[in-house]
């Protein structure tokens, strides 16, 4: 690096820099953990000071990392690229002194990272680090869940909840519900039927599980009920921990039809009758569909006593067997591959 005049109080905001990541030290070893975020929120603040009253500017910014390093070589974190978060990660939360240690400090900085890169609304952040905690999301499944705008589809589908449930379990009912649950993880043609999707449900079911939420049990597929000697076939039975009730749900690859509501009460009566437990809530029942119009649902819903939600579902089409039995095999891309990669290695 070119010599560069550093500012003059540059060796003392150094030296007071590493005598805080001693003492961090000896407090908690630099773990990921609610010391190390509040060592960065104050290192982050610290840099703010620095430059917004003193113009320090990249050079400054990377000769202290490399000094950090330097000092301790043992210990990631201290990148120039990682400064700036720490400096944008107080930048985020400056005004608000509560939110550092009750919200973000207790999830991993990586976790931290993501909510900055991605997210710009505080609410947001703040949404999803409670999420993470609740439901021990890795920074992989939170990078997942936010792409897939989970916190905008959150507790949006139609339902009667609010007038067939007794509060706080409407609430809880409708916040654990999407619209649109999003099942782009199967890839079904347009003319698919409720069998194919209950099958790739089940094929991806870790996914699915994942997409439906922390609480959920499955208890079986096309669960079978008798009623006056008829046999009857639940698409999915689920129980949920937090609802303390089972949950069925009716798998629709079509538009939302009336009649959908009348069946799925029946389904509901049937299960509180033979399977629920005296201690369990009424049951909830879900109908995802490909497509809903809303004035159809609330007429469908209207004078229904039982509890149902209704969603849509997003997926991955299919593409027509004239353009797929075009394309290359898996293993034709895998040699393709290997070619390209021996002649960028004979390039080298």
């Amino acid at each position: 690096m070119p010599n560069l005049t550093l500012p003059g109080n540059y060796p003392e905001f150094l030296k007071s820099l590493k005598a805080r990541i001693q003492q961090s030290q000896t407090r908690a070893a630099l773990a990921v953990s609610q010391e190390l975020i509040g060592l960065y929120w104050e290192i982050g603040r610290d840099l703010e000071t620095a430059i917004s009253s003193q113009n320090w500017g990249a050079k400054v910014l990377e000769q202290l990392a490399l000094d950090l390093q330097a000092s301790f070589p043992g210990i990631e974190g201290f990148s120039r690229r990682n400064l700036y978060r720490m400096r944008a990660f107080y930048l985020a939360y400056r005004d608000e002194t509560e939110i550092v240690p009750q919200a973000v400090a207790p999830i991993p900085w990586g976790h931290n990272a993501v909510l900055l890169e991605k997210l710009k609304s505080p609410e947001q952040r703040l949404w999803y680090a409670r999420q993470t905690l609740e439901q021990g999301w890795s920074r992989n499944v939170l990078t997942l869940q936010i792409d897939s705008k989970l916190f905008e589809r959150q507790g949006k589908a139609e339902s009667n909840f609010a007038r067939t449930l007794p509060p706080p379990q409407s609430d809880l009912a409708q916040q654990i519900l999407k619209d649109p649950f999003n099942f782009d993880f199967l890839t079904l043609g347009k003319d698919a039927h409720e069998r194919e999707l209950e099958k790739g449900l089940l094929e991806h079911l870790r996914a699915f599980m994942l997409e439906l939420g922390t609480g959920f049990a499955l208890v079986g597929t096309q669960y079978h009920l008798v009623v006056s000697e008829k046999d009857y076939y639940l698409d999915m039975l689920f129980y949920h921990l937090k609802l303390r009730c089972f949950v069925v749900i009716d798998l629709k690859m079509g538009e939302f039809k009336p009649e959908y509501a009348g069946k799925m009460n029946f389904y509901l009566a049937a299960v509180d009758d033979l399977l629920r437990h005296p201690g369990d809530n009424p049951s909830i029942g879900l109908i995802l569909c490909r497509d809903k119009d809303n004035l159809t649902i609330e007429y469908a819903l209207r004078n229904v006593g039982t509890p149902i939600g209704i969603s849509e579902f997003t997926l991955t089409e299919a593409l027509p067997k004239e353009f797929s039995a075009n394309l290359p095999t898996v293993e034709q891309l895998e040699s393709a591959l290997a070619v390209l990669a021996k002649k960028e290695s004979e390039n080298d």
